[in-house]
């Protein structure tokens, strides 16, 4: 797996061998997203929109954005709606505003009920208009007022008196006199435009009339990140962290598995593979019965266990007996090491010695991987390692095979040990074959009944 690439199978393989903790891990975060939303108090988010007559710039629409965020505004409405612990400063975290097209200023406000949302969302906002037409009327030059106030009047004068003159003037149909009121209309007509000019380039008769489109709508429902979303997402979180970790985990895994690696690791040769009946995880108590539950028991990165019968079973025990008995000079006991905690390892060396009878004698013997410390020679004529493949590193083979080592024992050979599924199917008439007797050592390497 560590060098394989993750495909879609792989995951597909995981889910179907690991849904239970999957599933469970699921729940879990989605509890863990609804204790969440409990410690955050629900917030209700509504808007209200100010529309800004007249010509803006880009620029000037930031900065109206900013004044209506800004301290003189939320404090101002805080005063105005009076809450009690509730300032200025803490409103300031729950009012935004952004200028929308149309010279349009969307101020939203954040509470934790609706009706404050909206109180608070319409008080900003005639802060708002309030504060800017202040602002403009501040900075008008009373002097300039009063000159283009009279400006208007004497422009009321000079049409009046052009009305006048065009009365006055010679009402015959003369060129002249035809020519004469032509030219008076046109001076009353450019007159008129340019108070017209005047009037829209005044700041405080345009700027000053920003307009509130009517209050803010009651929030119908909470704003995100609702309940429901937080308890969705913690388990969408936990899932995702969990299938993450299982993929990490495999492709971090170096534990051996190829019949050559293993060879290697323990300098010895493979006799061949046995099989042992899948079954239910081992061990007894609240953990084993934890592991169970949640289906952790078998590792989800190997194939499925193939179907077999037990005459299929007990012919590989035989070939691995007769392979044994060649390698041997001479009859005598053997010594089978088993990895500790190896319990497809260990049933498939109890087989084996059942299978082998009494030639040769073999006696099992259970070795911890972590310290590994193999019996004494003691009348054995070598060490046969029984294993399952996929279970140990490198390293931890090595150390097995030091220890054999060390306790003056030849790794005579190797044993690999896998699961299948027991054939519940049998044809009608079909008898059990549990008549065949056991085969010795010394019987047909070939595996044919005697």
């Amino acid at each position: 797996m560590s060098d394989d690439t993750i495909r879609l199978v792989t995951i597909g393989r995981m889910l179907r061998r690991r849904w239970r903790l999957l599933t469970i891990l699921a729940v879990v975060g989605a509890l863990v997203g609804y204790g969440t939303s409990l410690l955050i108090p629900p917030r209700y988010t509504t808007s209200a929109s100010v529309l800004l007559p007249g010509a803006w710039e880009e620029r000037e629409l930031l900065t109206q954005t900013e004044i209506a965020t800004s301290s003189v505004v939320v404090d101002r409405a805080a005063a105005k709606l009076g809450w009690a612990g509730v300032g200025g400063r803490e409103l300031r975290d729950r009012v935004s505003a952004q200028a929308a097209d149309g010279n349009i200023i969307k101020i939203s406000g954040t509470a934790d009920t609706p009706e404050r949302a909206q109180q608070l969302c319409d008080q900003v906002a005639q802060q708002f208009v309030t504060f800017a037409a202040q602002i403009v009327g501040d900075n008008t030059d009373p002097e300039a007022a009063t000159r283009l106030e009279a400006l208007r009047q004497m422009v009321v004068k000079t049409s009046s008196r052009i009305t006048e003159l065009a009365d006055a003037a010679d009402p015959g149909q003369t060129v002249e006199s035809v020519q004469a009121r032509t030219d008076l209309e046109k001076l009353r007509t450019t007159l008129q435009e340019a108070m017209k000019k005047l009037d829209q380039a005044d700041p405080a008769a345009t700027r000053a009339s920003m307009v509130v489109m009517g209050p803010a709508p009651r929030p119908a429902g909470e704003a995100p990140p609702t309940r429901m979303q937080l308890a969705g997402g913690g388990a969408l979180l936990f899932f995702l962290l969990a299938v993450i970790g299982h993929l990490t985990a495999a492709r971090m895994n170096r534990r051996l598995r190829t019949e050559p690696e293993i060879a290697a690791a323990l300098r010895s040769t493979l006799l061949g593979t046995v099989d042992v009946p899948a079954g239910r995880p081992g061990g007894r108590g609240p953990q084993a019965w934890i592991r169970r539950l949640l289906g952790v028991g078998t590792r989800w990165d190997v194939p499925a266990p193939q179907v077999s019968d037990e005459a299929g079973r007990r012919i590989r025990y035989r070939r691995v007996c007769a392979r044994l008995r060649e390698q041997l000079p001479a009859p005598g006991r053997l010594l089978v090491v088993v990895p500790g905690g190896d319990d497809i390892a260990r049933r498939a060396a109890e087989q084996l010695v059942a299978e082998a009878g009494s030639d040769p004698l073999l006696r099992v013997a259970e070795v911890s991987v972590s310290e590994p410390l193999v019996p004494d020679r003691d009348h054995e004529s070598g060490a046969l390692v029984v294993l399952s493949a996929g279970s140990w590193t490198a390293a931890e083979l090595a150390g097995i095979a030091e220890a054999c080592a060390d306790a003056r024992h030849k790794v005579v050979g190797i044993v690999l040990a896998g699961t299948v599924r027991i054939r519940s199917a049998r044809s009608a008439g079909r008898p059990r074959d549990v008549a065949a007797p056991p085969l010795a050592v010394g019987a047909d390497a070939t595996g044919g009944s005697r």
